[in-house]
């Protein structure tokens, strides 16, 4: 039987042991928080685009993400219809507004507002399909249950009495009185704190500045064919005063945008880079310190005919030993720390199976 050097050597010094399962813990802790919450970043900014049920997107050339989006004609997306694949088009109108807070009237805060044609089903979220027909009603909307608390407790109101009025500002040239009839789910973002959602004639009717046939996004529902070869055939006839997506395209071109053109894109990527660091030099060190504390006893064992391969072995069973304790508490805590910072900010923040492996390897 085989003396377990590895384990016997680790423990001899409990309090170092100890030492060590903690500075690698926190490492854990660090690269699961920044992939965590470099991830949120990602997976927010696309919670709009997934919702949508549609194949190919319209966008105008000047708009680079969903919170700075420009308007286009919607003959665009009319013309869309010549292609024989295509079942239904709609208009996405988007656009932020001032929101009054029904329990301060003297708070207001800036809401993202969504219009479209009622009669498409065009989103798949909880709560739209079932408002349908109420919001065909003038001067109604739809309150995004998963807003920042910040806008009221417009949920417990809205349960308490069916309905909810407040008032909307356009932030231009009018404030509007409308009426909450229903709640969705769909999220906030880094930023967008709040949603609402409304018919594209209400819509209209709030945003009365703007002007008729611009549209944000036009969305094309088709009835076969591949998505990326009808957006081919939509490239050759459309001018180019218009942006193609598919839904896939739409998504990474968001996601690029956080990435690369946003400074807390940057930062979060670069602290997933100094986390991955500090825990790769955190292990190292300790290591290292084992290795140097014990060079005695591997003199020993060298006299008495070990090889070379035996004590790197050991070394790797003790970073295999420390990985897999250091690991445990901090998987634990950091699953704790996502479901607090989901809980405080309504991002998207949860532990999933990929990062769960990646951290550990």
């Amino acid at each position: 039987m085989k003396i377990p050097l590895a384990w016997l050597q680790l423990k001899h010094q409990k309090t170092r042991l100890l030492v060590a399962i903690a500075g690698i813990s926190f490492s854990v802790i660090l690269m699961f928080m920044q992939l965590g919450f470099q991830s949120a970043l990602f997976d927010s900014a696309v919670l709009l685009h997934k919702s949508l049920n549609g194949d190919i997107f319209l966008l105008s050339p000047r708009s680079t993400a969903l919170i700075a989006m420009k308007s286009f004609s919607e003959r665009r997306l009319y013309q869309a219809l010549g292609d024989k694949n295509v079942e239904f088009i709609t208009p996405i109108y988007l656009g932020f507004a001032q929101w009054k807070n029904p329990a301060n009237p003297l708070k207001w805060r800036n809401i993202h507002i969504i219009g479209f044609d009622t009669e498409y089903s065009v989103f798949n979220l909880p709560g739209v399909e079932q408002n349908m027909d109420k919001l065909k009603e003038p001067d109604v909307v739809l309150f995004d249950l998963a807003s920042r608390p910040e806008f009221g407790p417009v949920v417990n109101l809205f349960q308490s009495q069916t309905s909810l009025l407040t008032e909307i500002d356009n932030m231009s040239n009018a404030t509007r009185k409308i009426e909450v009839v229903g709640l969705f789910k769909l999220g906030t973002t880094f930023g967008i704190d709040g949603n609402l959602i409304t018919s594209h004639l209400n819509f209209l009717r709030i945003f009365s500045q703007r002007k008729k046939g611009l549209i944000e996004v036009g969305v094309i529902k088709l009835k076969s064919g591949n998505p990326a070869n009808i957006k081919q055939k939509l490239q050759q006839y459309l001018p180019n005063d218009v942006q193609i997506f598919t839904k896939e395209e739409w998504i990474k071109f968001e996601k690029q945008y956080w990435m690369t053109s946003t400074a807390i894109g940057f930062i979060f990527s670069l602290g997933v880079a100094m986390g991955l660091i500090v825990g790769i030099v955190v292990v190292y060190q300790i290591l290292y310190t084992d290795v140097a504390n014990h060079l005695k006893e591997y003199a020993t064992l060298t006299t008495m005919g070990y090889r070379h391969r035996y004590f790197l072995t050991v070394v790797f069973q003790e970073s295999l030993i420390l990985a897999c304790l250091g690991y445990i508490p901090g998987f634990l805590i950091a699953s704790g720390l996502y479901k607090i910072a989901h809980q405080t900010t309504l991002l998207p923040i949860a532990m999933t199976q990929q990062r769960t492996w990646f951290v550990f390897y």
